[in-house]
């Protein structure tokens, strides 16, 4: 751990943060600097069973295939893999276990194991299953996350996450805070770069 934090504000089931967290990742390596996740709630409605994007969007199909297709290019020019999305997903329960992994392991796999659930498999990752199968590719503990998720331990730990987010006044992710400044979406390498170097981060 060091003095220079980078707050970012994210969630799973956004496809912005998904490629935003690839650009962190090099950041990281980068800058030395530490990388503190705020899980964030963007669709915190969303049934358990899921909500297709035409209705999330209110859109045609014509819209949801052009928004597919940038976003396939997008992900490519990082070198993500990603599929067509079809729904959203709620993911509260998927925050919860995250933040658990978190705090066992800051470097745990358990978050580019969610991404990939969602992005590229289209799993719901608001099912206790699905995330006990994201337990054990993380390689963690999967009776003690069933337990986590049964009596939601974790719970209030997201609530503060979400009243971060309202206190900070961010609407939108992925968000990045460092010394009291932000940064807004998927922004490029050279942009948060440039973020970071404003405020004489040491490199590595």
């Amino acid at each position: 751990m060091n003095n220079f934090k980078l707050e970012v504000f994210t969630d799973y089931v956004c496809p912005w943060c998904y490629l935003g967290d690839a650009r962190v990742k090099k950041l990281k390596k980068a800058y030395e600097i530490d990388i503190k996740l705020i899980h964030f709630p963007l669709h915190p409605d969303t049934p358990v069973e899921g909500r297709k994007l035409l209705d999330l969007f209110r859109s045609t199909q014509d819209d949801i295939d052009k928004k597919n297709q940038n976003m396939s290019a997008l992900m490519k020019n990082e070198g993500l893999p990603f599929n067509d999305r079809v729904y959203t997903f709620n993911s509260r329960l998927a925050q919860e276990i995250g933040v658990w992994a978190e705090k066992l392991d800051h470097n745990t796999s358990i978050h580019d194991n969610f991404f990939e659930a969602y992005f590229v498999h289209g799993l719901n990752i608001g099912l206790e299953n699905v995330i006990l199968e994201i337990v054990d590719k993380s390689g963690l503990d999967r009776d003690e996350a069933k337990k986590i998720i049964q009596n939601r331990l974790f719970s209030d730990e997201i609530d503060q996450h979400w009243k971060k987010s309202r206190n900070y006044g961010v609407t939108g992710v992925p968000t990045y805070v460092y010394n009291n400044q932000s940064i807004v979406g998927a922004q490029p390498l050279e942009n948060l770069s440039e973020f970071l170097d404003y405020f004489n981060v040491p490199k590595k």
